[in-house]
């Protein structure tokens, strides 16, 4: 059984993350803690394999846990879970263990995929007869490659759309997200569907003074 440590700073976060990880057969959660601080004291004091490690902390940054986990001498592994996209800071994260590094929003498949391929990793023992097998090894920490969206979308206008949700604290219509990307509103609204559709958005209705409720969409915060 593979002991995982959530680390999120948003209790609803890390609900999310509790649920999706004991949904997975061979994992089990040893804690939640909402700090690095609680995290280095938690690992020092529990047994953990693998640390679900939010970047963004209210005490300290990530990649200071990351380090502070090596300097103790601790062999945890680490995923990151972050809305971080700096190509530097996730050179940085390689330099310091990190395995994995997830991006948020994600849905329950994209985080089950990250994980059953750091288990398959994980229980690979025993000596390799070449190149091959340690290439093999290693791969298997390599995500493969997502389904192809639904025909007519383009990956540039959902990063765009997914970008311009995440920024909006009180969430868009597709109006809002049209005029945000520059787009039509149907556009906007077939990708808007598509997070909602696959977990990474969900749909509220938002009332104003006249008429039936507008559909607005929020990010989901996992």
């Amino acid at each position: 059984m593979i002991r995982v440590l959530v680390v999120e700073d948003e209790p609803v976060a890390a609900e999310a993350h509790r649920v999706y990880v004991e949904r997975l057969a061979g994992f089990s959660v040893a804690g939640v803690v909402h700090s690095g601080g609680e995290a280095l004291r938690f690992c020092e004091r529990e047994p953990v394999d693998l640390v679900l490690l939010d970047f963004y902390l209210p005490d300290t940054h990530g990649l200071a846990v990351c380090r502070s986990l090596r300097a103790a001498g601790l062999p945890i592994d680490v995923i990151a879970v972050t809305s971080a996209r700096d190509l530097g800071l996730v050179k940085a994260a390689v330099s310091v263990g990190v395995v994995q590094y997830l991006l948020k929003p994600f849905t329950f498949a994209t985080l089950r995929e990250k994980l059953e391929r750091y288990a398959e990793f994980r229980d690979a023992s025993g000596e390799v007869s070449g190149q091959a097998e340690i290439d093999r090894a290693l791969g298997t920490l390599r995500t493969t490659e997502q389904p192809p969206l639904p025909k007519g979308m383009s990956v540039q206008t959902l990063e765009a759309i997914t970008d311009a949700l995440s920024g909006a604290a009180e969430g868009l219509s597709a109006g809002a997200a049209a005029a945000a990307i520059g787009a039509s509103r149907v556009t906007a609204r077939r990708y808007l569907e598509y997070l909602a559709d696959n977990g990474m958005a969900h749909r509220e209705p938002h009332y104003g003074q006249v008429g039936r409720p507008e559909v607005w969409y929020r990010p989901t915060r996992v």
